[in-house]
C-alpha cells in the first residue's frame, strides 16, 4: 500500500471513529464504534490498489451516512439510559 493511501485509510479510520463519538444514543454509538473497528481489522491484510480504492469509497459514504444520521439523533434525543450517567 503506497504511503498516500495509508494516510488516507487512517484518516478516514480517524474521522469515522470521531463521527461515531457523536451519536447521543448510548447504543448507536457503540453499535457504530464496533462495527468501524470490525471493518477496518477485517480488512487490514488486503494490499490490492483497487480494492483498496473501492473500500476507501464505501467508507466515505459509510461516513456521510453516520453524519446525517448524527444529525438526525440530535434532533430526536430521547432520555439517557442507565449506562450513560
Amino acid at each position: 500500500m503506497a504511503a498516500s493511501t495509508r494516510s488516507q485509510v487512517i484518516s478516514l479510520y480517524r474521522l469515522l471513529l470521531t463521527e461515531s463519538n457523536k451519536f447521543p444514543s448510548y447504543n448507536y454509538r457503540t453499535y457504530a464504534l464496533r462495527r468501524v473497528r470490525d471493518a477496518f481489522r477485517a480488512n487490514r491484510t488486503i494490499t490490492d490498489p483497487e480494492t483498496v480504492e473501492r473500500l476507501i469509497v464505501e467508507g466515505r459514504q459509510t461516513l456521510a451516512l453516520i453524519q446525517r444520521q448524527v444529525v438526525i439523533g440530535k434532533m430526536f434525543e430521547t432520555q439517557k439510559t442507565v449506562v450513560e450517567y
